[in-house]
């Protein structure tokens, strides 16, 4: 099954996004823990970091780096309770 996809993203201090997903909830997805593999290495750089979008199901940047949309949904906090 295919999680809520993401509609709208914005970029929080930190290293966290909040995400609307089209199912109506808000989260915060933690990008901290990511940043430590070699695959996200250049999101340490906070402005190539703030140019996320939403891509199809997922968030992704211009090279290429984007979340496996389970752990998006999965492993984000709904707002109410961060």
């Amino acid at each position: 099954m295919i999680p809520p996809r993401p509609k709208k993203v914005q970029v929080l201090d930190d290293y966290k996004l909040k995400i609307l997903f089209d199912n109506g909830e808000e989260k915060i997805y933690d990008m901290k823990k990511n940043l430590k593999e070699n695959f996200y290495k250049k999101l340490n750089n906070k402005y190539y970091f703030k140019t996320v979008k939403v891509s199809g199901i997922t968030l992704e940047w211009k090279d290429g780096e984007d979340i496996d949309p389970d752990e998006l949904y999965n492993n984000s906090i709904l707002q109410e309770n961060y």
